[in-house]
């Protein structure tokens, strides 16, 4: 699975992969599941969720500044906040945007 084309629209980032399906992801939604330790939290040794901090974010922490594609594998968002360090498998984004008025 790879990504065609990525463009930052209004309302969120919407994807063409290379099986021509798209995808559609709100930016609260991308921003929310930022896989990133601070955010997510990190695997211990044992398998166990571990960390992740819940908090309030400011409306700018939901405005994507920019992205920059990470191999061939991920991608990196840049958002208002300044956050920028949560990398997002292909295989993440294509779950976020099942069931957000993709198509394929």
């Amino acid at each position: 699975m790879k990504i065609e084309s990525l463009v930052n629209l209004p309302v969120g980032v919407a994807i063409r992969w290379d099986d021509t399906s798209e995808s559609l992801i709100p930016f609260q939604k991308l921003r929310d599941a930022c896989p990133c330790a601070n955010c997510s939290g990190e695997t211990d040794l044992f398998g166990r969720k571990v960390g992740g901090v819940i908090s309030l974010k400011p409306a700018q922490s939901y405005e994507l500044s920019s992205y920059r594609m990470v191999g061939h594998y991920a991608v990196q968002f840049i958002w208002g906040d300044n956050h920028d360090a949560g990398i997002y498998s292909y295989e993440l984004l294509k779950e976020l945007g099942e069931g957000e008025g993709g198509k394929g």
